[in-house]
C-alpha cells in the first residue's frame, strides 16, 4: 500500500514533502500534530495518505458516535479513538490518558476546531501538549503550494502567548483547500 500511496500523493497529485519528513519517528513517540488550514474533507486523505508515505501512526479522537457500525470498524483501524463530547467531560484530561495508556501515541488536530474560518485557534491541543509533557508537531495543509510543510518537535512552554506567535508564524502564507477558510 506504500507504493500506491506514494504513486496517489506524488505523481498523480503533484504533491511534496518539506521539512521534518520523518516526523521525528525515532525518537518522538508521543506527540500532539497540529494541522493547518483545515477548510476541507480533502485534508483528511492528504494526511491518511502522507502518514503512509513517511510510514507513521498518527492517530485522532472523533466523537464517539463515529465510531459506531459499520464506519467504526474503519475510523478504529486508521488510528481513530472514540472520546465522549457530552457537556461536562474534561476532553483534555480523557486525551491525556491516551497518552499515558499508548507506548506510541502522536495525535493529529485542528486548532481551528471546524472546516469554517475562524479568527482564533481552540487552545484544547495546547493544554493536552502541555499535560502530556509532549511536543507539538506543525503541520500544513498548503494545498496552493501542493505541499506538506512539517515542523521540528516544539515543546511548549509557560508563556502561551509567546508560543502560540510562534507557531502561527509557521502557518504564514499557507492556503487551505477552501481559500475563503484559510
Amino acid at each position: 500500500m506504500r507504493w500506491l500511496s506514494k504513486f496517489i500523493y506524488f505523481k498523480l497529485l503533484g504533491w511534496k514533502i518539506v521539512g521534518n519528513t520523518n516526523f521525528s519517528k525515532d525518537t518522538i513517540k508521543k506527540a500532539v500534530i497540529i494541522a493547518v488550514p483545515h477548510t476541507s474533507w480533502h485534508d483528511f486523505y492528504i494526511g491518511i495518505l502522507l502518514r503512509k508515505i513517511v510510514d507513521i501512526k498518527v492517530n485522532f479522537v472523533g466523537k464517539k458516535e463515529l465510531f459506531r457500525w459499520p464506519f467504526g470498524l474503519y475510523f478504529k483501524a486508521v488510528g481513530g479513538r472514540p472520546i465522549d463530547r457530552t457537556p461536562g467531560q474534561n476532553k483534555v484530561e480523557n486525551i491525556v490518558k491516551l497518552f499515558e495508556n499508548e507506548e506510541e501515541f502522536r495525535l493529529a488536530l485542528a486548532p481551528e476546531g471546524t472546516r469554517k474560518k475562524v479568527d482564533q485557534w481552540k487552545t484544547g491541543f495546547y493544554y493536552i501538549a502541555k499535560a502530556a509533557k509532549v511536543p507539538i508537531i506543525m503541520f500544513t495543509l498548503d494545498f496552493k503550494n501542493k505541499q506538506n510543510k512539517i515542523s521540528a518537535p516544539f515543546y511548549p512552554t509557560d508563556d502561551k502567548e509567546a508560543d502560540f506567535r510562534f507557531m502561527k508564524a509557521f502557518y504564514k502564507g499557507v492556503v487551505g483547500k477552501v481559500r475563503a477558510y484559510s
